[in-house]
């Protein structure tokens, strides 16, 4: 930061509750947190982590965490390495002006070298997704093996620290226990419908309950949950120190760089300092309002955003580091993760949110606006999808949906919160949630949706669904799309009619996984000064805090926890190498002193 960029910081005169010290302090605990601590104190650093919620994992924990890498051990070792040329390829098409050639090189020369450390050196393990196929069939995209994801973890390891874990959503688990895609979700699904899967399920379910009874949670831990865990677990190996409830409100700068925060605790104020960085990785800004209204056109024009992310996570790193100089990217040509959500009544008078992630590429689903008429490709990825809500929104209006099913679905597939056969529905019906009609013309009343136009526009899609076509938004045309339906049905295996009564809807609004407009860097993760646009000494930022390398486009599912894993991964090797020059350079004044 160069000395006209002035700085005003009256710490001291605040009494401390707690004053600590530390080599690296990390402000936040997702995945992007977690890596950085552990490859930082695998490095002989000293770490804490900070975090503002009562539990650890952030937006890491309630998501499916799958990580996107090229290249990995596991594609390897099973022969399908491919030239950095063709992912490269697949982004440069994919982000158009938005590619950045050295941090997309930075990432795929660095994500596969982070994954074979982690599960080298740490209880961090991952499974490889063989067939999930990039979202985009364009050039440079594949069909498996660009994909990784936690691997399941037993929760009974972590002893008496498991209370350290984020939950998931609650209303994305069955009874509290979460389920994986890929096998264990085809399992469940056809639970009733072949022996070996319902052999399966039981199975997890008799352990389940086992768990409540001795355990008061599930302790069959999978998906993001599954990440955080072993991320834990590395981390308590590793000897980090891991703090709840510490909410960070100021950053130290002292000559020239920063060196440690200011938290705010149940027990007062604490000071942390922080010997040769501060990382940032507060999971972006999903719940800011004010940035929201800058960044999120939507929002600015009326429509309320409704992100799946933890409520803590409310732009605090992004404010910490602008303080400092730092500056947030407003050009991405979309500043947020986009997501179909359904907001879910609770008891407690709150609304839960419902991100709607596979049930749309199922086939008997379809998606209409309050016009009665379809807009999209429903089994498109998940950004595609609000995108064009957005697009075929009327102006003024604000931008709502209804998925629509029929029996024969619901009680198969399930419909955002509400879970299949056998699992009761009359819950969600009587709260509201979801809809029910013995007839199309009375769910279209009960839903505010042109009765006419939808009467039409499930005849016309039920005219082609019968010989599984869709001549108007072409469901099934893609691997990926392919890969979201349901194999048993053909000829296609994302469209299947929807006829038989009583039928169903769910409101869907704008929703997010994440942020991904951030804070500007370099490629060692390092925040810029937006002024001389250097580094500033001694803060870096990771995840969703750092500016998505992914230019505002998602490419692939897992686009958001590659990069944090990876940049978390390599900001430790920046510290540790920090470190070790300041070391020297110590050693060597006090050898000068000395002689």
């Amino acid at each position: 930061m160069n000395a006209s960029t002035q700085h005003d910081f009256t710490v001291t005169e605040t009494p401390f509750r707690h004053q600590q010290q530390c080599d690296v302090l990390v402000i936040g605990s997702g995945a992007g947190g977690l890596s950085t601590a552990v490859t930082a104190s695998a490095q002989g650093l000293d770490v804490i982590v900070a975090e503002k919620a009562t539990v650890f994992g952030g937006t890491t924990a309630v998501s499916g965490g799958w990580l996107w890498i090229p290249n990995t051990p596991h594609a390897q070792k099973a022969g399908q390495a491919e030239p950095i040329e063709m992912p490269k390829q697949y982004l440069k098409n994919v982000l158009g002006d938005h590619y950045d050639e050295q941090k997309i090189h930075t990432y795929l020369t660095k994500a596969p070298e982070m994954v074979d450390f982690f599960e080298k050196s740490t209880d961090v393990k991952f499974n490889i997704g063989a067939a999930v196929p990039d979202f985009i069939n364009i050039e440079g995209s594949r069909v498996g093996w660009r994909s990784i994801v936690a691997a399941p973890f037993d929760g009974r390891v972590l002893g008496e620290n498991l209370h350290l874990l984020k939950p998931a959503i609650p209303e994305t688990t069955v009874w509290g226990m979460g389920i994986a895609s890929g096998v264990d979700m085809k399992h469940f699904i056809n639970t009733f419908n072949v022996v070996s899967s319902f052999a399966y399920a039981t199975k997890r379910v008799i352990r389940h309950f086992i768990d409540l009874l001795f355990w008061h949670r599930s302790t069959q831990i999978v998906n993001g949950n599954a990440l955080v865990a072993r991320l834990l677990k590395s981390a308590l190996d590793q000897k980090v120190k891991l703090y709840a409830n510490h909410a960070a409100t100021q950053l130290i700068y002292e000559q020239d760089r920063v060196v440690g925060a200011i938290f705010k605790t149940p027990e007062g104020l604490v000071k942390i300092t922080a010997k040769h960085g501060v990382v940032l990785a507060t999971g972006g800004f999903p719940h800011d309002d004010v940035r929201k209204k800058q960044l999120f056109k939507h929002v600015a024009l009326g429509t309320p955003h409704f992100s799946a992310a933890p409520g803590t996570n409310t732009g605090d790193g992004l404010k910490l580091a602008e303080s400092v100089g730092a500056s947030v990217c407003d050009h991405l040509p979309w500043a947020g993760a986009w997501a179909p959500v359904s907001l879910i009544p609770r008891l407690d008078g709150t609304l839960g949110r419902f991100p709607h992630l596979v049930e749309r590429g199922k086939p008997g689903l379809i998606a209409v606006l309050p016009s009665g008429k379809r807009f999209t490709n429903e089994g498109d990825s998940y950004p595609a999808f609000i995108k064009d809500l957005f697009k075929y929104t009327e102006e003024g209006a604000l931008a709502r949906c209804w998925l629509i099913c029929d029996h024969k679905f619901i009680r198969r597939y399930g419909l955002g919160a509400v879970k299949p056969f056998p699992i009761s529905m009359q819950p969600w019906i009587d709260n509201g949630y979801l809809r029910q009609a013995n007839s199309l013309d009375v769910l279209a009343q009960k839903c505010g949706i042109n009765v006419t136009n939808f009467v039409d526009t499930v005849a016309n899609y039920n005219s082609h669904a019968v010989k599984g076509e869709d001549p108007e938004f072409h469901r099934g045309s893609t691997p990926y799309q392919k890969a979201q339906g349901d194999a048993i049905q053909q000829p296609n295996p994302c469209i299947a009619p929807i006829q038989k009564g009583p039928f169903y809807a769910v409101q869907i609004v704008p929703g997010s996984l994440g942020t991904f407009a951030g804070l500007i860097t370099d490629n060692n993760a390092c925040v810029v000064d937006r002024n001389t646009q250097l580094p500033i000494k001694g803060l870096y930022a990771v995840g969703n805090d750092m500016n998505s390398i992914m230019g505002g486009q998602y490419p692939s599912g897992g686009i958001t926890l590659g990069p944090a894993m990876t940049f978390g991964y390599i900001a430790a090797h920046h510290l540790a190498k920090q470190a070790n020059i300041e070391s020297q350079l110590q050693h060597a004044v006090q050898m000068k002193h000395e002689g």
